[in-house]
């Protein structure tokens, strides 16, 4: 082997490394994108295996800026050509007068009061994930990547590919939606007549895992 040689194996051993230490760390939210998107195990597990096969490819065009947003954005891409596939990719719905006049209070109230995995086998936490499947995917991922990947505004629209105003309205929208169609278990179970017991006015969001 040739000192060229060698010194080639060595560069690509150190982008090796670097794109572990700077991808790993963001695998669990990348699977947790994936299922929301997907809402299939199998499928979100092999959308990720994708992403990061085809980030470690394209690496050298990630800058150094956050890495997180850069390959989520191309998770991103895969699920929705998947979504485009299955003829399940819906547009969300326009915000209507109302609706946009509560936007700018709404998009300051986080649905989530806590993200926790131990919800993984609750009941509510069940009921709550479906309610989040039944979005539009475009709200779907913008909610999920605001209440339980914890991204910013300006984080989300990078990999949604829009502006940040566009991110806030379809987080109002997918908020109104979900605290609209949300009753929580104890107020359902209620009695007539019975006093009525303190319930949460909004739910949780729960990771997938």
């Amino acid at each position: 082997m040739t000192t060229y040689d060698r010194a080639g194996r060595d560069r690509a051993g150190e982008r090796m490394r670097r794109f572990r230490d700077a991808a790993l760390p963001c695998l669990d939210d990348a699977y947790r994108l994936a299922y929301f998107l997907l809402r299939n195990r199998a499928d979100a597990e092999a959308a990720v295996q994708e992403c990061y096969l085809r980030a470690r490819l394209h690496f050298a065009s990630w800058r150094g800026c956050a890495i997180r947003p850069w390959l989520l954005a191309i998770l991103r891409n895969i699920c929705h050509a998947e979504l485009d596939r299955r003829g399940q990719h819906k547009a969300p719905s326009a915000l209507t007068g109302s609706e946009q006049v509560k936007a700018s209070r709404l998009r300051q109230e986080p649905v989530a009061e806590t993200v926790s995995a131990q919800l993984e086998d609750d009941e509510e936490g069940a009921a709550i994930r479906k309610a989040v499947n039944e979005l539009p995917a475009p709200l779907r991922e913008a909610i999920v990547m605001r209440e339980i990947i914890d991204m910013s505004y300006g984080e989300i629209a990078e990999v949604a590919g829009v502006p940040i105003g566009t991110v806030m309205l379809r987080l109002a929208r997918a908020r109104e939606l979900l605290l609209t169609g949300w009753k929580p278990r104890d107020a359902v179970a209620q009695k007539p007549g019975a006093p009525k017991s303190p319930s949460r006015s909004t739910p949780k969001l729960s990771a997938c895992r």
